[in-house]
């Protein structure tokens, strides 16, 4: 595999065109037909068939290298000999095809940054790499550290190739290199540089987090752990605070700092009311991805979700208008883990200890819905270790353990936050007010939850404010929301028990007090 190389790759290529402006990327792309002008300024494009990441489709190389080292209970494996083949038809199909190629940086602390070299078949998505990922001021030839290549039109043959579908994204860490093809998700471009990034600073001793953080006027630095729709990016985003970065960190002795240059925000029921900052960064530079879009009008409309309800917007983190650059900051006071618990059991905020941390930090719970996928038809957890599982190459524990460390050593407030449903399961109880949300998050942060004492919740021994500013009493215990008592101890039991199921994977391997941390089921 000499050859996986991007000098190789590029000296085959018809036409390599480097380092376009924004405007010029943009200019392409509509010239292109890849995108066109929504009416603010944004270009709005349309990814196909894949609306959103394909995890059955995602490899790593299995060598010597990664064969002891990655965690394949988690990753799928592929040959080194898929890999060749797939990157000589990508090598074959520039032959006679433009592609568009730039180097970026993956980390805002120079002492950890990667530096990465993005060919991209499509201008639109050279253009969110740029956005997404940290500029370079002065584009260099020299070697890169990594290097991405995206070329949606190559596909795979599942019977030739060993994958299971015309899609393929692989990870290589021998040659340093991720091919993708078969789809234009851009979010695939993105997560397959935080893998690379899950696998090369933990053995460098720095926990790699998939979180939002934001630092406030006394340098106080918070955390925001969550799965999808938990509300990372909106929750992150806050006017009196300085936005870090909304998805991916690094924690390293010198702090923390974000991997990436930019924001990848969730589109679906946006309003300029309820989170203005993202609203607002929706303009010129920005890339939309499967917004649907008024043909007489040109604006786009938020709350129409037949193309897909995981439409995006890529932008630079300047647009944020309070945004910390760079993007790096003193080590964390509190950190936030962010559930949308779909069974209406969790309090809407709770503060934990160390141990209850460790627990939910490996559980990693939010919940599925009613209609978002065929057959759910109640709702369904999901645990994923770490908030963030299918981006983890090395084994979960790893990361666990990084974190453990670093709160016992920083003294740092953990809290779990329920942005799910209260009064009730869903269909039956109400999502919990963003407002109510982000009073509580600001007096956790502001140090004014618990002044009036805590209590705990049944089942979850939970501890909870007895009062928060901003925020009715009554809503601050989930039982008191529920109008059937004795439906909201069986929903109680049934959550419990899920939380149990999945915690055994862990026996043996974390200490008695952590597995010992979580709910207490009774008959």
């Amino acid at each position: 595999m000499a050859e996986a190389s991007s000098v190789a790759f590029l000296e085959n290529a018809k036409m390599v065109v480097k380092d376009l402006s924004i405007r010029e990327l943009i200019e392409e792309a509509v010239r292109n037909g890849e995108g066109t002008f929504s009416q603010n300024g944004a270009l709005r494009v349309i990814t196909g068939k894949h609306t959103g990441r394909s995890p059955n489709d995602k490899f790593i190389v299995d060598t010597a290298l990664t064969h002891d080292t990655v965690c394949w209970s988690n990753n799928k494996p592929c040959s080194p000999d898929t890999f060749a083949r797939l990157y000589a038809k990508m090598r074959d199909f520039v032959k006679t095809h433009k592609v568009y190629v730039t180097n970026l940086y993956a980390g805002a602390d120079e002492k950890y940054s990667l530096r990465v070299k993005f060919i991209n078949e499509f201008a639109w998505q050279q253009l969110f790499v740029k956005q997404l990922f940290i500029n370079n001021e002065e584009p260099t030839e020299d070697n890169e550290d990594f290097t991405v290549i995206c070329l949606p039109s190559v596909i795979a043959d599942p019977e030739l190739d060993g994958t299971f579908s015309d899609t393929f994204i692989i990870l290589n860490f021998d040659e340093k290199m991720v091919i993708i093809g078969g789809g234009s998700y851009a979010g695939e471009i993105k997560k397959s540089i935080f893998s690379v990034m899950n696998y090369l600073l933990p053995k460098r001793d720095i926990l790699t987090m998939h979180c939002s953080a934001n630092v406030g006027k006394r340098g106080d630095v918070a955390l925001f752990f969550g799965l999808s729709g938990t509300g990372k990016t909106t929750l992150s985003a806050d006017p009196e605070r300085a936005l870090i970065g909304d998805d991916e960190h690094g924690w390293s002795d010198r702090g923390v700092f974000n991997i990436e240059g930019g924001c990848y925000a969730k589109c679906v029921n946006l309003t300029e009311a309820g989170e203005p900052e993202i609203y607002n960064a929706i303009k010129f530079g920005s890339v939309v991805e499967n917004v649907w879009v008024d043909e007489k009008t040109g604006m786009p409309d938020f709350f129409n979700t037949e193309i897909t309800e995981n439409s995006r917007v890529a932008y630079p983190l300047e647009y944020i208008p309070n945004a910390k650059i760079p993007s790096c900051a003193t080590h964390p006071r509190n950190i936030v883990f962010l559930t949308a618990d779909a069974f209406g059991v969790l309090p809407p905020i709770a503060k934990l200890t160390k141990n209850q941390a460790m627990y939910h930090f490996l559980a990693g719970y939010t919940s599925k819905v009613a209609g978002t996928e065929c057959g759910i038809t109640e709702p369904q957890a999901t645990f994923s270790t770490a908030f963030g599982e299918p981006f983890l190459p090395l084994p979960p524990l790893t990361y666990a353990k990084l974190l453990g460390q670093r709160i016992v050593r920083h003294e740092t407030n953990v809290y779990l936050v329920n942005t799910g449903w209260s009064g009730g399961p869903y269909s039956v109880g109400r999502r919990m007010k963003l407002e109510y949300t982000r009073a509580m998050i600001t007096a956790a942060l502001n140090g004014e939850l618990g002044k009036d004492g805590w209590n705990k919740t049944p089942v979850f021994g939970l501890d909870i404010p007895n009062s928060c500013p901003n925020v009715p009493d009554n809503i601050l215990n989930p039982i008191d929301t529920w109008f059937d008592k004795k439906a909201y101890h069986t929903y109680a039991h049934k959550l419990a028990i899920l939380f149990a199921d999945n915690i055994k994977k862990f026996q043996g391997v974390v200490t008695e007090d952590i597995l010992n941390a979580g709910p207490c089921i009774t008959e």
